[in-house]
């Protein structure tokens, strides 16, 4: 039988950072990630640059890419893209790794290696954190998921059906189609 290492928090941030290594901490485990695809780069830097502009335009807080933040116990999650409603980042060091706040909605691109179990446990850890909203997009099936506290069924919104991220509490008037968030990149559509 395999033992694990478990590692803290502290050991955690203290990891060198290698290039072309993810790597996150659940429940003291150490869990190293394979790197992003170049069309989940371009869709997290195109999600990035959408609710950026939004959220800049109305002052309604920060968005953040691929920052580590401390969850519950021992574990440290890197969200492909985080938004922290305004004023919850204020007093806190933004140097510090991992960061000591949690997320007001968290969205993860999902790949082709990501297993079930993983992504729905991971889900559960940011909830049990207080992020106000999980949402995992799946650019194969042209999917999203949206998980909320206390519910067990998460809201299943499609590109072919025309649907859009949209979040009336989180995010007022902020509608982005499905059809634009899981595009083809570029070098795909012969620009």
């Amino acid at each position: 039988m395999a033992t694990k290492t478990l590692v803290n928090c502290e050991a955690y941030a203290a990891l060198p950072e290698t290039e072309g290594m993810r790597c996150e901490l659940s429940e003291g485990e150490l869990i190293v990630t394979p790197s992003a695809s170049f069309f989940q780069n371009e869709m997290r830097d195109f999600l990035n640059a959408r609710l950026r502009a939004f959220v800049e335009s109305r002052g309604l807080g920060e968005v953040s890419g691929e920052t580590d933040v401390k969850l519950v116990g021992e574990t440290v999650r890197r969200p492909d893209l985080a938004f922290f409603r305004a004023g919850r980042l204020e007093g806190i060091d933004l140097d510090q790794v991992p960061l000591a706040v949690v997320p007001d909605l968290v969205i993860e691109i999902v790949s082709r290696n990501d297993r079930a179990d993983d992504l729905l446990l991971k889900v559960s850890q940011y909830l049990a954190a207080g992020v106000k909203a999980v949402w995992l997009l799946y650019p194969n099936t042209r999917l999203a998921y949206r998980y909320l506290p206390g519910k067990l069924e998460p809201e299943v919104r499609s590109a072919a059906a025309g649907h859009a991220l949209e979040d009336s509490e989180l995010l007022p008037e902020f509608l982005l189609p499905l059809g634009q968030v899981f595009r083809p990149p570029r070098a795909q559509q012969g620009e």
